[in-house]
């Protein structure tokens, strides 16, 4: 069986390369948001099929990125505040969702093969993501975290490409 990091090791093995290595990409691509449900249940797919899942609490947000998959999460009121901004030329639409664009900034590094070898890590492994659940990560896909270095989640390659540039 294989073991899960935690988003504890995650963030002692990756944070210093990330902030070492990586680097600082923004988000240009708008996304849909929405309140969400206490208790409402969230499982993110990518283009590489199921990647998490979390459970919203009171207060949070829904995005959901306007990627070929359409990739939806749970994000913090607070979290949710500091990365987007509402986009004045769009409503809500039927299913509660309004258009908001992206002001944060990540620092993201490639998952490549010489990484995987250099901390002695399979080609596909799981972590503990910030919310607590399983996080699918491979070979090819970038690991990202926010400025403050607060933890480290993983952003499948097809979906990175479509939704980041380089600052």
């Amino acid at each position: 069986m294989e073991a899960i990091l935690s988003q504890e090791q995650m963030c002692a093995l990756f944070i210093p390369l990330l902030q070492s290595r990586g680097n600082e990409y923004k988000k240009f691509r708008p996304i849909r948001a929405k309140a969400a449900l206490d208790g409402e249940r969230i499982e993110t797919r990518t283009s590489d099929g199921l990647e998490t899942i979390n459970t919203a609490e009171a207060g949070d947000m829904i995005v959901q990125n306007t990627t070929r998959a359409g990739e939806a999460y749970v994000m913090s009121a607070d979290k949710f505040a500091e990365r987007y901004v509402p986009a004045p030329e769009e409503s809500t639409d039927n299913e509660g969702f309004a258009l908001y664009h992206p002001v944060g900034r990540i620092l993201a590094l490639c998952i490549d093969e010489a990484l995987l070898q250099e901390l002695q890590l399979p080609q596909a492994f799981h972590f503990t993501a910030s919310w607590g659940s399983s996080m699918a990560a491979k070979a090819g896909d970038y690991l990202a975290c926010p400025p403050d270095g607060s933890s480290v989640y993983r952003i499948a390659r097809e979906e990175f490409f479509e939704t980041y540039q380089l600052v």
